[in-house]
């Protein structure tokens, strides 16, 4: 699977090589599925030593997400991305895969000991974004700095026009929530059409979604497009949709706001709505389908709105660089 997070190693990785630095990316399978595999898949990352490699010396760690912060290092940095947000924020939602059954609670409870056990063995812990913050310190006690990362095609995104569609780009599950926008389609009275950019387990079901709506020339599903078809996509929309529920951080809405594009979203969108102001970067609407309609009748009535919003947000993410990560990131020892 290829999604955020493994964009965000990547540009770790390139950002760092770039600096000078020497690094390798440690990267061990892991299984959900059954539930009681995340506790199995866990054991590996406690049992590797990463202090060496051919006996030279190994400076840094620097681990995002679970199971991968429970290795063992003296120089141990954590940039969190995510926990396994399962054992705790999704649990008792709708997007949950754990139950309330004796297995199931078992297995939140050996996740939520090893990371009470292993997050405070960090020298420092930095997260990808204060909603990654909030959720730590509300389930672990543990405070944390926020570092943004810089969306993955760097300087490259660019404003060529205010066109008929909306974008929504990104994997395609469920907890992004792409069907209330085809739901939405059905409501507004725009004629703006929708182009759908990414893959993902939900790809099938979406496309039957939008049959079964009677949207097949309102819809285009992408699929998978390589960055000069995604910047072009950018770049000639008139505004992105991304409403996934409680997320992380979202590269979407960076790339979008670097494009000089608002972003339609929800108030429980999460990391969303650290960039994202109803009216003034964006519009923000309930999680249902007229709500969002009616954002999209505003969206195509007033497209110098569109491009006030878009550009107002493109001036305040330009300060989110990979120096400042990596400032932080390493920061000498104390």
């Amino acid at each position: 699977m290829r999604g955020g997070a493994e964009l965000l190693v990547e540009g770790l990785r390139t950002a760092l090589l770039e600096h000078g630095h020497q690094v390798e990316v440690v990267a061990l399978p892991f299984k959900w599925y059954p539930s009681t595999a995340v506790v199995d898949h866990a054991v590996p990352w406690r049992l590797v030593d990463l202090t060496e490699s051919q006996g030279r010396p190994i400076d840094r760690y620097i681990p995002t997400k679970f199971p991968a912060y429970l290795a063992h290092h003296p120089d141990k940095v954590t940039w969190l991305f995510h926990q396994f947000r399962q054992a705790y924020d999704l649990h008792g939602t709708a997007f949950g895969d754990l139950q309330d059954t004796p297995t199931d609670r078992w297995v939140r409870a050996r996740v939520m000991a090893m990371d009470r056990r292993a997050l405070p063995q960090s020298r420092a812990i930095y997260t990808i974004a204060a909603n990654v913050s909030h959720r730590l310190r509300r389930y672990n006690g543990l405070e944390s700095l926020p570092l943004h990362p810089p969306p993955p095609l760097g300087e490259r995104y660019r404003c060529d026009r205010y066109g008929g569609f909306v974008l929504s780009a990104g994997r395609l599950e469920r907890i992004k929530r792409v069907d209330l926008l085809l739901e939405a389609l059905t409501r507004s009275r725009s004629g703006l059409r929708c182009v759908v950019a990414g893959t993902g387990p939900e790809a099938a079901s979406l496309q039957q979604l939008a049959r079964r709506l009677g949207l097949e020339r309102r819809v285009e599903f992408a699929g998978f497009v390589p960055d000069e078809r995604l910047l072009e996509l950018y770049a000639t929309c008139r505004a992105v949709y991304y409403a996934p529920y409680d997320e992380d951080y979202g590269f979407v809405t960076l790339e979008s706001l670097r494009s000089s594009k608002p972003v339609l979203t929800t108030h429980d969108a999460g990391g969303v709505l650290e960039f994202v102001r109803d009216g003034e970067t964006g519009l923000v609407t309930t999680a249902d389908a007229p709500a969002l309609a009616a954002a999209l009748d505003r969206l195509e009535a007033d497209p110098a709105a569109c491009e006030a919003m878009g550009r107002r947000g493109c001036g305040e993410t330009t300060a989110i660089s990979w120096e400042r990560v990596l400032a932080h990131l390493l920061a000498p020892s104390a």
